[in-house]
């Protein structure tokens, strides 16, 4: 199977202490556009898993434009403070070979970091990291390949 971590693009800064309605700024639509493109190219979803937050929301939206049959989910273990560990054994329980995740540091490189065991490696703004294993669990995925848009 496969799994696609997606970090969300550059957002604005918090306004009133309010992290959760953070909306990408034009740069961070232009990131999300690159990584959609570089998608397309490499993986055809089953799903797709995203944050309730509204950066990752908008990232994913981006993606969502080139698999408009895709089913989406949103998740609301994937936010910036959650546990990665919570995060993958939710995502173990999906019966599809295609993932693709849209979420936030620090979940998202806590995730990388338990499904390989390799050492934590914090996500570029909208960097996409390509995963393979057999199921979704604690040191069985190999990183395939990985996507930084240059903007």
């Amino acid at each position: 199977m496969e799994l696609v971590l997606i970090r969300h693009g550059e957002a604005h800064p918090a306004v009133a202490a309010n992290d959760i309605k953070r909306p990408l700024t034009p740069r961070g639509h232009a990131q999300a556009e690159q990584t959609a493109q570089y998608i397309k190219e490499q993986i055809q979803p089953d799903i797709f898993v995203v944050s309730p937050l509204l950066r990752a929301q908008e990232t994913l939206q981006h993606i969502q434009a080139y698999f408009p049959q895709v089913e989406t989910l949103i998740c609301d273990r994937i936010k910036p403070d959650d546990d990665p560990a919570d995060a993958i054994e939710w995502l173990s329980q999906l019966p599809h070979e295609r993932v693709v995740v849209v979420c936030h540091m620090n979940v998202i490189a806590g995730i990388a970091q338990q499904l390989t065991l390799d050492a934590y490696q914090g996500f570029h703004l909208a960097e996409a990291r390509v995963y393979e294993q057999a199921v979704i669990a604690n040191g069985l995925s190999t990183e395939t390949s990985r996507f930084c848009p240059q903007i």
